[in-house]
């Protein structure tokens, strides 16, 4: 009769049916990062929100700083590809634009990534740090060619397109701002998109 191999120390048991393990760790712990930040967070308090051990968590995620790279790479690639999605509307580019904003604050409601940036600058290792950089950069860069295709077709003037990405980018944070006693400075994400894309417009139009 032959024997089962053993398995590796830390490693999960394997499930068919269940949704893969390393998926659930970086779910939560993103979770977990959002609410209470970096600094709070443990690799012992994922894994107890997990239901997992620890070294279920040191096998996918060898240190807290690769778990939070993940994370943030993660978030970056989900708001990229609403980008793409809502860039291939049919509508017009100002309308897709000001849904876009809409949409991004409406998804990013209780997401401080300014916060999560700064932690990352302080926390993360320099190789870490170029690969959330570099996916940061993609998100512009996704911007920056839909505005290079609409100046092709006369909807925008000409201009530099780098410029006018990170431009609108930055304006869109803006809707995350909030006055002297904590209220946001607009009373809706729809009203939010309408006036930073109204602001935007008026510097890119023909």
């Amino acid at each position: 009769m032959l024997k089962q191999s053993p398995r590796v120390l830390g490693r999960p048991r394997h499930d068919e049916n269940a949704k893969p393990k390393k998926d659930i760790v970086l779910e939560t712990a993103t979770r977990l990062f959002i609410k209470e930040g970096y600094k709070n967070i443990s690799m012992a308090d994922v894994a107890k929100a997990c239901n997992v051990t620890k070294a279920t968590i040191y096998y996918y995620y060898p240190t807290k700083g690769d778990l939070y790279t993940s994370a943030l790479l993660a978030m970056m690639d989900q708001i990229k590809l609403s980008i793409l999605q809502i860039l291939e509307e049919s509508i017009s580019f100002k309308d897709r634009l000001e849904k876009l904003v809409e949409i991004h604050l409406s998804a990013t409601v209780d997401i401080d990534m300014k916060n999560f940036m700064r932690e990352a600058t302080i926390n993360l290792s320099e190789s870490q740090l170029i690969e959330v950089q570099a996916s940061e950069n993609n998100m512009y860069k996704t911007i920056e060619q839909a505005m290079k295709v609409e100046m092709e077709l006369g909807t925008i003037r000409k201009g530099n397109a780098t410029f006018f990405a990170h431009s609108f980018m930055a304006l869109m944070s803006v809707g995350y701002v909030k006055d002297g006693e904590g209220k946001r400075i607009f009373q809706s994400e729809a009203m939010a998109a309408r006036e930073i894309i109204d602001f935007f417009w008026k510097s890119v139009e023909k």
